[in-house]
Order: structure tokens, then sequence, then C-alpha cells
């Protein structure tokens, strides 16, 4: 490879109805999604969140710290993030710090289930957390 350095640009996606507002910071190695995620084309969506994950993983050694306040996900949305948690498996097996924290409504036990299995696949610390309940 050459001496070029490409920059990628930070992820700031705005939630909608079905699909999840997404920041990402590079400087601070943070990713953060929050909301639902049902989108016509998950693939579209999720594609330049890989990206972005594949590229840090790939250009820094600093930790990677993913913070997920996801409500529902369809299924192409669950396939997404085990890509997601995958890359973070084999980059943790490298050597790589990554963690993640899923914060989830108490209420809402199908998703703290469905966080638990994807726990279950990972080695690296992952935490799930109920948030405080709305006043």
């Amino acid at each position: 490879m050459g001496s070029k350095i490409t920059m990628i640009s930070d992820l700031d996606i705005a939630g909608g109805q079905s699909t999840p507002a997404i920041q990402s910071h590079w400087g601070s190695g943070r990713l953060a999604m929050q909301g639902d995620s049902y989108p016509e084309n998950s693939y579209e969506l999720f594609d330049q969140v890989i990206g972005w994950v594949r590229h840090f993983l790939d250009e820094e050694s600093r930790p990677l710290h993913l913070e997920l306040d996801l409500v529902y996900l369809n299924t192409s949305s669950v396939k997404a993030m085990m890509d997601i948690f995958d890359l973070l498996e084999e980059a943790h097996l490298q050597g790589r710090q990554v963690s993640v924290e899923w914060r989830y409504d108490p209420r809402n036990e199908r998703i703290a289930e469905l966080a638990d299995e994807f726990r279950e696949d990972c080695s690296y610390p992952f935490a799930i957390t109920p948030a405080a309940a709305p006043a």
C-alpha cells in the first residue's frame, strides 16, 4: 500500500420512524445507535455503518466502543448487527479493545433477550443495562 491516507467522515444519520439515529465519533472511538430499526433497505443503511467500523478497526489502534439504545430490530437489521459484532469479535481476538453497552427500557424484555442472544457469541465486554425509567 502507498502512503495515501484516507479519512473517513463521521456518521450523523438522523433517525426516522423505521430507522435508528446513528452517530460515530472517530476521535473518541465511539459509535452510537438509538431507536427502531426496520428500514426498507437495511443493507443501504448498515453498509455505511459496517464500512465505518471496518475502516476504524483497520486504521486505528485505539479502543472502539458501541453505545446502543435500540428498541426494535427486524430480521435484516439483526443480520447487520451480527456482522458488526463479528467484526468486533475478530478485532478482539487480535488483541483490540472493543466493547458494547446496550441500554434498554426495562419494560421491553424482548430487546433485552435479543441483546443477550448477541452477547452469547461475543467474548469482549458486552454490557446490557436497563435504562432509567422515564419520569
